[in-house]
């Protein structure tokens, strides 16, 4: 896959170089399970925190397909 350039929200996240989705997708799973952020009951779905909020236009939780949709409005 291209390497795309994640705008700066996702960028907090991943790092600022461009990236393939997939490497993009990885350090995005990275970064929810290090920081405990899927959910305890219902585990296809994401509990945001700051940085995350930015990413998936403010919503307090998203499930994993629409993360997906909303990554993709992150890359150039």
């Amino acid at each position: 896959m291209q390497p795309k350039q994640p705008k700066p929200a996702l960028a907090a996240i991943v790092g600022d170089a461009p990236l393939p989705r997939t490497e993009i997708t990885k350090k995005l799973w990275g970064y929810i399970k290090k920081h405990g952020l899927q959910d305890k009951k219902e585990r296809r779905m994401i509990n945001t925190d700051e940085k995350l909020k930015a990413v998936f236009g403010n919503k307090r939780q998203v499930s994993m397909f629409e993360m997906t949709k909303l990554v993709n409005k992150q890359i150039r």
